[in-house]
């Protein structure tokens, strides 16, 4: 027997009408490339989506197209975030920072029809628009100015009448956008997200025990809109009527901290190097800023150092808030709020578990495979993460090579080497690429470095994997240190003696005045790889 519910599809039209029916009065500001800002209404946010819609559909878009943005994060991004799946067609973010070689394959293994570029992006645009094939570019700017033989965005929404537009009869499982990964590990990948898919992981943003994104929420997604769709922030916002701020190109600590003192921002979120350079600033400027508003800084793409989140809650009052996800769940997997059991707890027990990757979210199941099967959820023993859910990729876009990333019986293979603990928080120990193998033993990456971030003089700090004679590999450090601060190699060796056993500590700790840096902002540890490959440790003199 089925139950005899409303057939409703779960669509990004329906998120688009409630926000219009209820929270036309709600602020979207947006802090332009000249650094002045730009403020309009939900009304008026949703009615230059519709004339979106239309003008796109004029320029011949079909349902099932692909629609490219290249662009930083503003309103008129978060138009198309609308715009383009409200009339069928699907939503494709490039991200700026990728390589134009990348950019091209993407753009033409996505088949994009059109493209939506930032003017003040031209310059990084032509660098490979005459190797895609794309039949339209659209260029964004607040004066309506385009470059001969591409077309005005403001021009094309000023020819488009909103009352023209019709909804089409939607399918939930009709792909509403598209993401490439980064392509650190071959080709990068396309992951085709439905309507479905982002209303459900929407609601679930939303709900209380995760990340409770509500309507009296400023949320200011610093992770741009090019990047896994903001975290899906901009939905969820749009969903529940929060006030939204976009940063725009400004995504430097002091400019980030101004937004969230006028704004009074509320909810903000990140990957760890952001964050670690938000509280260097605060640190060197601590009550300078209002940031009584803000109750979550939400940190995710790779581990937060427990140390960081200590900072910002001891120093400043901030609380950092741990998630994890990937490109391919849409990207929300799992957040590390406290459990009451866990309130009672000793300070160092909660900070540790604060530091984990969390728990699942509702709807979203995890596990790990080691190499003899399924590992237990002790806390201690390695496997790698499985996870499944309604907003977790069943595939990657026309890419029949990448089936071995998903296991027989459906579930995703994330490349995370994970230890689960009996309450169910997931910690990651490291990529399977990154993992150190010294002596037949595994050492983690990830836990190395968090612990050299967590010294007095260190900013940021990489461990990989260098050849060893009689180990087969040994970690080699590679530290920043902060402005004016000084380490010796032999201090942050005895500050990691005092955490790990003996054998984990690396021999070498090597000084750099910066760390590469992924697409995503996380530390590019095959550039290291690269550059220290044939390592030899410098002689005790």
């Amino acid at each position: 027997m089925k139950g005899s519910m409303m057939d409703y599809q779960l669509t990004l039209s329906s998120i688009v009408k409630r926000a219009e029916a209820l929270f036309g009065a709600k602020e979207i500001i947006t802090r332009l490339p000249d650094r002045s800002f730009h403020r309009y209404t939900y009304t008026d946010f949703t009615r230059r989506a519709k004339k979106l819609a239309v003008a796109l559909a004029k320029l011949g878009v079909r349902p099932g197209d692909r629609v490219a943005t290249f662009c930083w994060s503003h309103h008129q991004h978060l138009e198309a975030y609308f715009g383009v799946p409200m009339m069928g067609a699907v939503l494709h973010t490039l991200n700026l920072r990728l390589h134009p070689d990348d950019l091209t394959y993407i753009v033409n293994h996505a088949e994009d029809r059109v493209l939506l570029v930032d003017k003040v992006l031209l310059p990084l645009f032509a660098r490979f628009q005459d190797r895609i094939k794309v039949e339209h570019v659209v260029v964004i700017d607040e004066a309506g100015e385009a470059p001969e033989g591409t077309l005005s965005y403001e021009v094309l929404l000023d020819d488009a009448d909103e009352n023209a537009f019709q909804a089409p009869d939607l399918d939930e499982n009709d792909a509403a956008a598209m993401c490439y990964t980064s392509g650190t590990t071959g080709r990068p990948k396309g992951v085709l997200y439905s309507h479905r898919a982002i209303v459900l992981h929407s609601l679930a943003s939303a709900m209380a025990g995760s990340l409770a994104i509500q309507e009296s929420d400023v949320v200011l997604p610093v992770v741009p809109m090019f990047h896994a769709n903001a975290w899906g922030m901009p939905f969820t916002a749009t969903m529940v009527g929060a006030t939204q701020v976009f940063p725009g190109p400004h995504l430097d600590p002091v400019s980030l901290l101004e937004d969230y003192q006028q704004e009074q921002v509320t909810v903000t979120a990140g990957v760890p190097t952001i964050w670690l350079g938000l509280l260097q600033t605060l640190d060197k400027k601590p009550g300078t800023y209002d940031l009584s508003r803000m109750r979550a800084l939400i940190v995710g793409g790779s581990a937060a150092p427990e140390g960081m989140i200590r900072g910002f809650q001891e120093r400043h009052g901030l609380t950092v808030v741990h998630a994890w996800g990937m490109t391919e769940t849409t990207p929300l997997g799992t957040v590390s709020l406290l459990w009451s059991s866990l309130e009672s707890e000793p300070e160092d027990t909660r900070y540790k578990y604060r530091a984990k990757q969390g728990v699942p979210v509702p709807l979203v199941e995890i596990r790990a495979r080691g190499t003899d099967g399924y590992v237990p959820w002790d806390g201690k023993t390695y496997g790698e993460l499985e996870v499944r859910g309604p907003w977790v990729a069943g595939a990657y876009y026309n890419s029949p090579e990448s089936a071995d990333r998903f296991t027989e019986d459906g579930w995703f293979r994330t490349g995370d080497v994970v230890t689960i603990d009996p309450l169910g928080y997931m910690e990651i120990q490291d990529r399977t690429k990154d993992l150190i193998k010294s002596g037949g033993e595994w050492i983690s990456s990830v836990a190395l470095e968090n612990a050299l971030m967590g010294h007095p003089a260190v900013a940021e700090a990489a461990v990989i994997a260098v050849p060893d004679e009689r180990w087969q590999e040994r970690p080699l450090g590679v530290v920043v240190l902060k402005e004016g601060q000084a380490a010796t190699v032999e201090e942050l060796r005895g500050w990691l003696a005092d955490r790990f056993a003996k054998w984990w500590v690396p021999e070498a700790i090597e000084f750099v005045p910066e760390i590469p840096r992924t697409a995503a902002g996380k530390f590019l540890k095959s550039a290291l790889r690269e550059k220290f490959h044939n390592y030899q440790p410098p002689t005790a003199s």
